[in-house]
């Protein structure tokens, strides 16, 4: 007996019925990837409009705070890095969560947002809020765990990647 490979088995189950336990399930991850958009689009607005930020040295800039992290952080060298332009470097930040929350909120190359999000998180994880102790008090970490599950997903609905993987098959004639 020989067996097939159905290719037609990806469904966006918007087209056939469903009970509330089967929509909940296809849009558990939504709530998540609206929460780390918002916060992460927040979080890079509020440094670029930041005044005492986007600075070298003085209260409240990303030099200070880098300084004042290196020496309990996991790896030093991150901090010795971005201390060499830590003005370009509170930019990179500010510009590298805007990117990763607009990706993640219209789901605009939703693996690759949740990476960027995810590396963001890691490196603050690792130089920032390394000391934090108990290390549960630390946000980096959960900020860190919580895109992973985007990672493996992306952004399968509601965005702009399922829009295109939907006009690509309709192109196509069928699945692929």
């Amino acid at each position: 007996m020989t067996h097939g490979i159905r290719t037609d088995t990806h469904s966006t189950r918007l087209d056939g019925p469903r009970g509330l336990r089967d929509t909940a399930a296809h849009y558990a991850l939504l709530p998540l990837r609206v929460f780390l958009g918002i916060t992460f689009v927040y979080a890079g607005l509020d440094k670029l409009t930041d005044s005492a930020f986007l600075k070298s040295g003085g209260a409240g800039s990303i030099g200070e705070t880098m300084r004042a992290a290196r020496g309990s952080a996991a790896v030093p060298a991150l901090i010795d890095l971005a201390l060499k332009s830590p003005v370009g470097f509170g930019y990179g930040i500010a510009l590298g969560e805007l990117a990763v929350g607009i990706g993640t909120l219209l789901g605009l190359l939703g693996r690759l947002a949740a990476l960027g999000g995810a590396l963001i998180s890691l490196s603050l994880w690792l130089t920032v809020s390394w000391a934090t102790s108990p290390y549960y008090y630390g946000n980096d970490l959960a900020y860190l765990m919580a895109w992973l599950p985007l990672i493996l997903a992306g952004a399968p609905y509601l965005s702009l990647d399922a829009a295109w993987r939907t006009r690509r098959r309709r192109r196509s004639g069928g699945y692929r």
